[in-house]
């Protein structure tokens, strides 16, 4: 039973922080998209702002591969858990889970409105990534504090 628990906790950590970053990403993507029907030239400075939403989700596989080498799923054998860890292990993975989806929606809407400002003056693009970055910072306490979490859990 504790395994299943840590199991689930790093499944939500991938799959609400990918969805998070795809739906950030997808929003980005499309403004981007109808801006280079005007402004193809700045093909690179879209390209930043669209990759930025999906780190959340690199930050959600990152922190499931390290709960999964702790209880030893990657290396062979699981450890027994006993329910009491393996629910703490699903609880230290919600900061990234939770922090992951919705820093990278909102993220995404930076972004996007981030590819406005480029459309009108591409000069001013690294503002646009900058503004991003603030709400980039969110998801990365997310994954500091559930490493941490993690790294803490004695078993």
């Amino acid at each position: 039973m504790g395994l299943g628990w840590a199991l689930l906790g790093a499944g939500a950590a991938v799959a609400l922080s990918g969805i998070g970053s795809s739906i950030g990403i997808g929003w980005v993507g499309q403004a981007s998209a109808g801006a280079m029907t005007e402004d193809p030239e700045n093909f690179g400075r879209y390209l930043i702002l669209t990759a930025l939403p999906g780190t959340q989700g690199i930050y959600g596989f990152v922190a499931a591969f390290l709960l999964l080498i702790k209880i030893n799923v990657v290396g062979g054998a699981p450890v027994a858990l006993s329910p009491a860890q393996g629910w703490n292990l699903f609880i230290a993975s919600l900061p990234i889970a939770v922090l992951g989806l919705v820093s990278a929606l909102h993220q995404g809407k930076v972004c996007a409105a981030g590819v406005g400002l480029t459309v009108k003056r591409p000069a001013d693009s690294m503002k646009a990534v900058v503004l991003a970055v603030f709400v980039e910072f969110y998801a990365v306490l997310g994954l500091l504090i559930t490493i941490f979490l993690v790294m803490g859990i004695k078993i």
